[in-house]
């Protein structure tokens, strides 16, 4: 893995006409981001869970025209409702390196933040990349002298796919 001071990230947030509970409901339903991201294919509950609860697992089925196809397994880390939800993505495939399954150092960690806002509510997607190994590293790993730009590439990349998704659950919020 690169070498990092800081674990890269990034965020986006869109305000929704929609009651806090409503936008609850949405960002805690794993199949929905399937339905809006660029990215993310397909999701599925693992272990007999059916929704969101601390350290349910979760697979998750990517695509990009860079990186090829992959899978993940994501943990919750945090669930408060109807305020946090954040999961850790692991690379149980080894894809990217030795297989890990440990939500303590995950591939990345993904956050929706909901809040109050306007008779609506605010909400906030985040990443944070790393500590383990990802695309991201394999990249790095190739052309070591454009790390900058890979790793800008890619929070540029996931910033516009939080877009869309955010996009996506306000206007279904609405109806």
């Amino acid at each position: 893995m690169v070498d990092r001071v800081e674990s890269p990230g990034t965020s986006c947030a869109v305000h929704v006409a929609a009651p806090v509970s409503r936008v609850w409901e949405l960002v805690t339903d794993i199949a929905l981001p399937a339905r809006l991201s660029p990215e993310l294919y397909r999701v599925a509950w693992l272990d007999g869970a059916d929704r969101a609860a601390p350290y349910a697992r979760f697979e998750g089925f990517n695509r990009n025209d860079v990186l090829g196809e992959w899978r993940t397994v994501s943990y919750v880390v945090e669930l408060v409702e109807p305020r946090v939800f954040a999961w850790a993505v692991t690379d149980a495939d080894g894809r990217y390196g030795a297989p890990t399954s440990d939500p303590a150092r995950p591939m990345a960690t993904w956050r929706y933040e909901l809040a109050p806002e306007d008779g609506g509510t605010r909400l906030h997607q985040s990443v944070v990349l790393g500590p383990a190994r990802s695309g991201v590293d394999l990249a790095i790993d190739r052309w070591p002298d454009r790390a900058e730009q890979i790793v800008a590439t890619r929070l540029a990349d996931l910033r516009a796919a939080m877009a869309t998704t955010l996009d996506g659950i306000a206007a279904l919020a609405r109806h």
